[in-house]
C-alpha cells in the first residue's frame, strides 16, 4: 500500500526574497502551488515538518494532500530548492492534479538479488547502478510509487535495459526514453590502475641548471681571488720599487 501524505499549510501574503527570508527566520518554508487552469497560490509550511516528510523517499513521487484551512489539494512535487551547504528548504513548487489528465513524474528504480546475482557471487563482479530514477507518463491513480527490477540472473559484464523495467499498467514512458533504451545496471569486475611514477618533466634540465650555478658561483669566487692575488702582487712591487728610490 503506497503510503499517503498529509501536509497542513498556510497561506501568505509577502512576496520577494526579503519576505521569504523572514519566513525562513521563522521557521516555515515558502511555497508555490500552480497547475490545472488556475492561478497560483503562495502557501508555507512548517519547515520541521517537511524535513521529517523529505525523510521518505516517497514522497517525491507521490500524489500529496496539503490541506489549506478548510480545503484540501492533491498536488505533486515538481522541485525542491535547498540550502547549498545546510539543512535547510528554500522553497517548494507544488503542482495541482486533476484525476482525468496525465502527470509526469520521476519514479524511483528499486534493484533486488544484488547479492545472489550470478554475476557478483560468481564472477565476483560489483554491480553498478547507472540509472536511479524515471522520467513516467500516467493518470495520478495509476502512479507508482517505485519500479523494483530484478538483478540476480545478470552475469559478469552483462546489463540491463530501460526494456526491462517492468512497467505496470497505466503506465508509459517518454518517446524519447523508449527510443534511447539506456542501460540502467551492470556487473563489472572493477580492476585497480596502477599508476607509475614518472619523472618530473624539466628535472634533469633543473638538476643541470643548479650544478651550473655552483660552477658559476666557483668560477666568481676564482676570479675574484685572482683579483685580489693580482692587486696584492702589484702593490708589492709598487712598494719595492718605493724603497730602491
Amino acid at each position: 500500500m503506497a503510503e499517503e501524505f498529509n501536509l497542513i499549510a498556510e497561506m501568505r501574503d509577502d512576496q520577494g526574497k526579503g519576505a521569504s527570508r523572514r519566513l525562513r527566520k521563522k521557521g516555515k518554508v515558502p511555497a508555490v502551488i500552480y497547475g490545472a487552469g488556475r492561478k497560483p497560490r503562495s502557501i508555507m509550511f512548517d519547515h520541521n515538518k517537511v524535513i521529517k516528510e523529505l525523510e521518505s523517499e516517497s514522497f517525491y513521487s507521490s500524489v500529496l494532500n496539503v490541506q489549506v484551512g478548510e480545503k484540501s489539494r492533491a498536488v505533486i512535487v515538481k522541485d525542491i530548492q535547498r540550502h547549498p551547504s545546510k539543512k535547510i528548504i528554500m522553497h517548494i513548487d507544488l503542482q495541482r492534479i486533476v484525476e482525468d489528465e496525465k502527470i509526469r513524474m520521476q519514479v524511483p528504480i528499486h534493484f533486488i538479488g544484488e547479492d545472489e546475482a550470478i554475476g557478483v557471487k560468481q564472477g565476483g563482479g560489483t554491480v553498478t547502478r547507472l540509472m536511479t530514477e524515471i522520467e513516467i507518463i500516467c493518470l495520478p491513480k495509476d502512479l507508482p510509487e517505485y519500479f523494483e527490477v530484478d538483478i540476480s540472473n545478470l552475469d559478469l559484464d552483462e546489463m540491463l535495459y530501460v526494456s526491462n523495467i517492468p512497467i505496470t499498467e497505466g503506465v508509459e514512458l517518454p518517446e524519447a526514453t523508449l527510443e534511447l533504451n539506456q542501460a540502467i545496471v551492470s556487473i563489472h569486475v572493477i580492476h585497480e590502475e596502477i599508476i607509475e611514477e614518472e619523472p618530473v618533466e624539466g628535472e634533469d634540465e633543473i638538476e643541470g641548471d643548479i650544478e651550473g650555478e655552483d660552477l658559476d658561483e666557483d668560477e666568481k669566487t676564482s676570479d675574484t681571488e685572482d683579483d685580489k692575488d693580482t692587486e696584492a702582487s702589484d702593490k708589492e712591487t709598487k712598494d719595492e720599487k718605493n724603497k730602491k728610490e
